[in-house]
């Protein structure tokens, strides 16, 4: 199909195959060009909607999700690195070493050792608005509806947003690469002091949730100004020191029934417009 011609509907169900076929085959041989196939699109077509959309190209978002999927059994302890990198493609432990330090920023027995978190990269959601001229709108926001049940069971409680300050202007002035690091080094931040029982995930591009499992609104407080205390550490990028502040907010789960959509609206509606402020 000559995607430059599809209509937005076409090019949806071109994303949608091509989404689904790479969560089916995450632990099979895959390639960019089986993709494609799948999705009934030449390589270049959905390489260009990739990049449009979801600000990323096909290949780059199958090592995530391997790479995210392969942290998960890290953290379950079960397996061996080798038996892991086998099960998600790579040949051997040290091709596995290199691309998972290259998503994640440090080897797989580093992380296996210091973190708790493993969804770097969730499923992206597909993108179910149309911009006016007839384009499918650009996301970067990830699928949490397998979550959606989980969050709902924790009414009464506190879940906390945050998002970074100024992410923007850290991708434009620098990278997107160095957006990564800024990524990598605010969820591990959050990661530090998520206790047992509570839960982080990521829900778009640098945007980040916390289910703290706490009812009472000081500790829940409390608890997003000790991640906020950090605000203004750097991360080191090709010699220069990038500062880092993330925005926080709460968000109190009542009971009721809000379904996915509105749901997903009040998670990212959260966080304060001022960097370092909490609001409650």
């Amino acid at each position: 199909m000559n995607t430059d011609k599809a209509t937005s509907a076409e090019k949806l169900n071109i994303l949608t195959a091509a989404l689904e076929f790479i969560e089916n085959n995450l632990t099979s041989e895959l390639t960019q060009e089986d993709c494609a196939r799948h999705a009934c699109c030449s390589l270049s077509g959905l390489q260009k909607m990739f990049r449009n959309v979801f600000h990323t190209s096909v290949g780059g978002y199958i090592t995530r999700r391997r790479a995210t999927a392969a942290a998960r059994e890290l953290q379950q302890r079960e397996s061996s690195v080798l038996d892991i990198a086998l099960k998600y493609g790579w040949g051997s432990a040290e091709a596995f070493t290199r691309a998972f330090t290259r998503v994640w920023g440090m080897t797989p027995t580093e992380y296996r050792r210091s973190w708790r978190f493993s969804g770097l990269c969730p499923r992206l959601d597909i993108p179910r608005k149309l911009m006016h001229k007839g384009e499918l709108i650009m996301t970067n926001k990830y699928d949490i509806s397998e979550l959606y049940d989980y969050i709902k069971s924790q009414q009464g409680t506190y879940l906390l947003s945050f998002d970074i300050a100024h992410f923007d202007i850290v991708n434009k002035t620098y990278s997107h690469e160095a957006g990564d690091k800024c990524i990598l080094e605010c969820l591990h931040r959050i990661d530090r002091e998520c206790a047992d029982g509570m839960m982080m995930f990521r829900i778009g591009g640098d945007e980040f949730a916390m289910l703290t499992g706490l009812s009472d609104r000081a500790e829940a407080e409390a608890l997003a100004l000790k991640i906020l205390s950090h605000n203004g550490e750097t991360v080191e990028f090709n010699g220069a020191e990038i500062p880092i502040s993330m925005r926080a907010g709460a968000v109190l789960l009542k009971s009721g029934r809000l379904s996915y959509s509105e749901l997903f609206a009040e998670l990212v509606s959260a966080p304060s417009p001022v960097a370092g402020e909490v609001r409650f």
